[in-house]
């Protein structure tokens, strides 16, 4: 008799840090900067770990299901959507800033300058990958992944682990959030590509007044000058664009949750 009550106490020691940590890992796994593959597994890991061994005293455990039952599993799954669900919404940030940048390199013609993004696993071109990075520098200056934990502790106070997961209408905040992407990205981008068109217009009348001007041979080469300077002129309005996308992104998270 003995043994079994000491055995249901030690599940119920253990759940009480199970069903945070499911949350948590789920959450690390996706997040910005911290969630690329170029982060090793086994540091995202010991991350959640400490995360759960710091957050999960704090929280009133209310929740009686087993983990090694039917029930136990759905919740699990339900945990794991959440953390994701999270994740994601602020990991949209960082991909309308590549965005952005992957329009200006079109324009100018670098798309043929690629790179591997060893966060996604994917080819980009190299100048969406230069605003990628400047994003992530202006994230952590803003303190943005201080916040992110943060909001993680404060997401078990808005939608509790017995609340059965994401409501209804979590699906469609996400999609209509998903939207910014491309809002953001024009924004980023519309300077640039302004410029270029400019040029582009530019060279069309002149070609039409000089028959005899190889455009590809002048052209490409203003063009791509242009951009550089454009983009170094702007750089002080991308800090103004991905600190305003943060604050939308932390401002939409609680609705999100809300059941």
């Amino acid at each position: 008799m003995n043994l079994e009550v000491s055995i249901a106490a030690l599940m119920e020691h253990i759940a009480i840090y199970l069903w945070p940590f499911v949350r948590i890992g789920a959450f690390v796994m996706v997040m910005p900067v911290i969630g690329g593959s170029f982060v090793p597994m086994p540091v995202r890991l010991i991350l959640a770990l400490v995360l759960t061994l710091v957050i999960s005293p704090l929280l009133p455990y209310e929740t009686t299901t087993e983990f090694l039952s039917i029930a136990g599993l759905v919740l699990m799954f339900q945990e794991i959507v959440v953390g994701i669900a999270m994740g994601f919404a602020v990991q949209l940030v960082f991909d309308a800033i590549a965005l952005g940048g992957q329009i200006i390199a079109m324009s100018m013609g670098l798309g043929f300058a690629v790179f591997l993004d060893r966060e996604r696993g994917v080819n980009i071109p190299v100048l969406g990958q230069l605003f990628l990075m400047l994003g992530m520098l202006i994230f952590l200056s803003l303190d943005g992944h201080l916040a992110m934990i943060r909001f993680l502790s404060d997401s078990f106070r808005i939608l509790p682990i017995v609340n059965g997961g994401l409501g209804q209408g979590a699906i469609l905040n996400l999609l209509e959030w998903s939207s910014q992407v491309f809002v953001v990205a024009v924004k980023i981008a519309l300077p640039a590509v302004t410029a270029l068109l400019v040029v582009n217009l530019s060279f069309g009348v002149t070609s039409r007044a000089a028959p005899t001007l190889n455009l590809f041979a002048v052209g490409f080469p203003v063009a791509m000058l242009l951009g550089f300077v454009v983009i170094f002129l702007s750089l002080g309005s991308l800090t103004e664009n991905v600190s305003q996308l943060l604050d939308d992104a932390f401002t939409m998270l609680p609705t999100l949750l809300s059941p």
